[in-house]
């Protein structure tokens, strides 16, 4: 008789910043709500913008630290390199105040984000 043996996940320092990425864009969301909606929207959708291209630097890092040193495939790193472009233009175009390209690029942003926690 064969027992199974339960399979333990751990994070790797790539999923955390990936999943971290995507939590950041959908509290750009919320507060993006906010800003419509409140006083102190924009004062966090500021913050939260920074704080969303930190994460986005960040899973660059994450993707070159697992592919370099741990010899793993060099396509996240084109993916997190692709992404922090997008949020480089999502900032971009917030500073413009262009919500006909901004709040799309957001949305597809976060399908991205989430797309690429989901494979990992």
């Amino acid at each position: 008789m064969a027992t199974q043996v339960p399979v333990q996940r751990s994070f790797s320092f790539l999923t955390i910043a990936v999943g971290l990425q995507t939590l950041t864009v959908f509290l750009q969301a919320v507060s993006a709500g906010l800003l419509l909606t409140s006083s102190y929207g924009e004062a966090l959708h500021s913050v939260g913008a920074r704080v969303m291209y930190g994460a986005s630097m960040l899973y660059v890092l994450a993707a070159v630290l697992a592919w370099k040193p741990g010899g793993g495939s060099p396509r996240p790193v084109w993916y997190a390199s692709g992404f922090l472009v997008l949020a480089s233009v999502q900032v971009v175009l917030g500073i413009a105040h262009v919500p006909s390209v901004h709040l799309p690029l957001g949305v597809l942003m976060f399908g991205l984000s989430l797309l690429a926690l989901v494979r990992r």
